[in-house]
Parts: C-alpha cells; sequence; structure tokens
C-alpha cells in the first residue's frame, strides 16, 4: 500500500513546519513501512542550521521516523486517529548519526514493528540517502486516548 501527502495528511496531526513525512512508498501491515522525506533548502530549521552549511538536525530525522511509525502503527490497527488521540514520543535508544543529510537529499524512512503491547509500541527506525545509512535508533511511542 502507498500514501500520498492528502492521506498522510488525514492520519498525522502533524503540520507544516514539522509534518516530516511526505510519501508513503509501502506498508506492509503489522510488520514495516518504508516512506520518504524530501528535504529542500526552504525547510525552516536550516536558518540557523547551520547558516554556511546547512544539515537536516538529527533529532528531526528521528522525529520524521516516529511520524513514519505512527503511520504504521494506524495502518496495522485499521484506524483512523481522531482529534481524541495522541501518539507521544516514548523513548529513543541507540541513537547513531552517520551521514549528514542536506538539502536536496531524499531521506528514506525504513522502519520495523520490534513490538507492541498495552499500547506501547517498540520500532527499529533507519534513515537513508541512496544507499548510504544516515541514522538508525530504537523508538518507542505510546498511543493514549486524551480525556
Amino acid at each position: 500500500m502507498k500514501m500520498d501527502i492528502h492521506q498522510i495528511l488525514k492520519m498525522l496531526p502533524h503540520r507544516y513546519p514539522f509534518l516530516l513525512v511526505d510519501r508513503v512508498l509501502d506498508i506492509d501491515k503489522g510488520k514495516r513501512i518504508v516512506a520518504l522525506k524530501n528535504v529542500t533548502m526552504n525547510e525552516p530549521f536550516f536558518n540557523g542550521h547551520f547558516p554556511h552549511r546547512p544539515v537536516m538536525p538529527g533529532v528531526l530525522m528521528l522525529e520524521a521516523m516516529a511520524q513514519a511509525a505512527a503511520l504504521l502503527s494506524f495502518h496495522s490497527l485499521d484506524i483512523t486517529p481522531g482529534e481524541d488521540m495522541v501518539y507521544y514520543f516514548a523513548a529513543i535508544d541507540g541513537a547513531r548519526f552517520k551521514r549528514p543529510v542536506e538539502p536536496g537529499d531524499q531521506l528514506r524512512l525504513e522502519v520495523e514493528i520490534d513490538r507492541m503491547k498495552a499500547g506501547i509500541w517498540k520500532f527499529k527506525g533507519r534513515g537513508l540517502v541512496g544507499d548510504e545509512l544516515a541514522c538508525e535508533a530504537s523508538l518507542m511511542c505510546a498511543m493514549r486516548k486524551l480525556d
């Protein structure tokens, strides 16, 4: 299954400048997702990170992975989240950054489910530019209903 930006906007509450998934190339329900973030010079964070050599902040690469993980979770549970649900980042382990991500790069997000129990999801994620590993981490996220 694929998702375009219109479908992503229906699933994620994030909006510019914090929506960091542009397209989903593939979802294997209950297993993995492959998504894209097109990195352009127009990103607001490049003004200050760094003016002389623009580089995508590592924390935003991890956030992009978490957004892809949320899409995978929602798809795996066959739900479309409403305003009464939030998907929190709960933990990051083993984060490693291997190469800078710069304007013009396409960051391919590959996230797979490690396990899920009681609304807590654990994922293994990687971000690649072409065939080069840019970042990797284990992520934990929690899905919660708002009161």
